[in-house]
This record gives structure tokens, sequence and C-alpha cells, in this order.
């Protein structure tokens, strides 16, 4: 590991006020060496793009990933969706309930105890063009990453911790 891993980046001096130039970064210690501090900015700049390129449709990164599984299983219980979403299942309820809203999702009975989840017309046509936005969104967060290094950067990650996924 080189010494650029645990580099700060600094301004450079500006038409800033004397005083402001002459401040100090703060120090970051040991966090930009850290695996979580890097994923946190990381983490932080995708969701930016995200919110960038998907915003005016009112949808976050959980909710489309909460549209995909719906739209891939039709008629998902809702236990199941909180499973596959690593979620509670009230956190579960309030979402669908927010997407029923918005004619995105329709519940129909299961069986006596649950309900199947499906996407409404309203909800497949907006899932459509929001993989499309996704698919560019993804293009720019790997645009500095050969193929083969987006590759294996998503396999690296899949074995942080997989037990505690």
């Amino acid at each position: 590991m080189g010494s650029k891993l645990l580099d700060v980046k600094q301004s450079a001096p500006s038409s800033r006020p004397r005083a402001a130039r002459h401040r100090k970064a703060a120090d970051l210690g040991v966090l930009p060496g850290l695996i979580g501090y890097q994923l946190r900015l990381a983490q932080r700049a995708i969701f930016a793009d995200f919110a960038d390129s998907v915003g005016e449709d009112g949808i976050s990164p959980g909710l489309f990933g909460i549209l995909v599984v719906i739209g891939e299983n039709p008629g998902l219980t809702q236990q199941a969706l909180a499973n596959a979403a690593h979620l509670d299942r009230s956190t579960v309820v309030t979402v669908i309930d927010k997407l029923e809203e918005r004619a995105l999702v329709k519940r129909h009975a299961a069986d006596r105890r649950s309900n199947g989840l499906f996407l409404a017309d309203k909800g497949t046509a907006l899932l459509r063009t929001l993989k499309r936005k996704v698919a560019q969104h993804e293009r720019r967060v790997v645009r500095d990453l050969s193929e083969r290094e987006r590759m294996q950067l998503v396999s690296l990650l899949q074995r942080i911790l997989p037990d505690r996924r």
C-alpha cells in the first residue's frame, strides 16, 4: 500500500480571506486508510449521483431496490420482501403503504394471513424508466474502472463480512 492512501487532499491557496488561507485542514488521522471510511465516502458520492439521476422521480436507492425485487418476484409476500431487502417487517409495511399510495404497487391476498405484492401498471412503467437511468448512473460510478476492475470490486465487496449480510 502506497502512501497515497493516507494522503489528505488539501485545497490550493485561493483568493479567500488571509485568515481562512492560513487555517490548517483537519487531520483525519487513520480515517483515510480505513475501509469503512472509504466505503462511506463512496456511498455518499454514489447516493448523491443516484439522486441527480433519478431524483425527479422521488425514488431513493432503497425504494428502487424494493421495486426491483417486487418486479422480479410477482406475488412475493411482505415478509419475504423484508427478508430479501434486509428490513424489518414494520418498515416494509410503511414502504409498501407509500408505494401503494403512489399507485406503484398493489397488494393481493396470497392466503388468509399474507398479501402478495405486485407492481401496478404505473410501477412497471416507472421501473422500466428507472432501470435505464440507473444503468447510466452505474456507468458513471465505474467510469474510471475497467470491466475487470469493476467485477473485482464487486467480488471483493461481497467477501466483506458475508455472514453479517
